[in-house]
């Protein structure tokens, strides 16, 4: 188990959202074993146009980064090139991706780098064809020329691209990892990362962890059907805070629901919370000096019954 690394502090909450991600579609053409988006069974299949609009019309002007994505693939959205389009109407904005590769075409590719996207991560997760093929389930040559055609275009836009390329470490690939790196280094991406494999809530936890979480301090989550959650990994929905089709964004930002999260939270009090009382984030991080918690090393081998003042949505 690693050991903390820093100690953080708790922030005031913005008035506004920094990032907003938006799942304009709960698709993905993956089968990666790891991801609960194999079970995602939200409706509908895309996000209505008049919604994810009011999503960005009610957030022009604020300088946020949107993710137009969730738990799902981006470029499943055939519209993506006109949502980006519809974002960079606002000067302010910014726009970043996390994709698998496969689904961005040539011709995506050209178009996104000409109306301009501030990052794009490419999450590949192996550099042997039979590591890529078990975790992943897509075409890794096409994964493969997509990515490095994005690159070499990258460095040639007129617009700075961040870059990424992403593996996680999965058992028994360190000497992948080191051919990884190299490979994808003389494609020059920013960064090359590895990334540990890390649980969603309510998959296995066996204790409670009852700290505060740096997830939510200023990310606004919104699934394909509009409404929105307290945190991107919530595959579930268990922890709805708002409706952007009954409500104004910055109004769910500052709603009580929002609010009452945050307190618990910030006290160290997952166990209040449907969602939160079955994650294990952050685990490994000293919060001692976050304004307001009291550390509580009690932790119970098994999950008790769900209280009755835990709140769910």
């Amino acid at each position: 188990m690693s050991r903390p690394t820093f100690k953080p502090h708790r922030k005031l909450y913005a008035k506004t959202p920094a990032v907003i991600q938006i799942e304009t579609t709960i698709k993905c053409n993956a089968t990666c074993w790891f991801c609960p988006q194999n079970n995602a069974l939200r409706q509908p299949n895309y996000m209505e146009e008049s919604i994810w609009k009011k999503i960005i019309d009610e957030s022009r002007g604020l300088g946020v980064t949107y993710r137009p994505f969730l738990l799902n693939e981006p470029f499943a959205d055939k519209r993506m090139v006109d949502i980006v389009r519809y974002i960079k109407q606002d000067p302010t904005a910014k726009v970043e991706f996390n994709t698998n590769g496969s689904m961005l075409t040539h011709k995506v590719t050209d178009k996104l780098l000409e109306i301009g996207v501030d990052t794009m991560r490419f999450s590949i997760d192996g550099f042997y064809k039979t590591t890529f093929d078990e975790s992943r389930g897509i075409n890794y040559d096409r994964v493969y020329d997509h990515v490095g055609y994005f690159l070499a275009q990258a460095k040639q836009a007129s617009k700075p691209v961040q870059t990424e390329v992403r593996m996680i470490r999965l058992p028994g690939t360190d000497q992948e990892q080191v051919e990884f790196k190299a490979y994808w280094e003389k494609h020059a991406p920013d960064q090359v990362v590895f990334t540990d494999l890390y649980r969603y809530p309510w998959e296995g936890q066996t204790y409670a962890v009852n700290k505060p979480c740096l997830k939510v301090q200023d990310e606004m989550f919104f699934y394909v059907d509009g409404t929105a959650t307290l945190c991107c990994w919530d595959s579930k929905g268990r922890q709805i805070v708002g409706d952007i089709k009954t409500e104004s964004l910055l109004d769910i930002w500052g709603g009580q629901k929002l609010a009452s999260c945050r307190a618990l939270l910030d006290a160290g009090k997952r166990d209040q919370l449907e969602l939160c009382m079955r994650c294990d984030a952050y685990e490994n991080v000293d919060f001692s000096e976050w304004e307001g918690f009291v550390a509580d090393e009690q932790k119970t081998s098994k999950f008790p019954p769900i209280p009755v003042n835990v709140i769910s949505v």
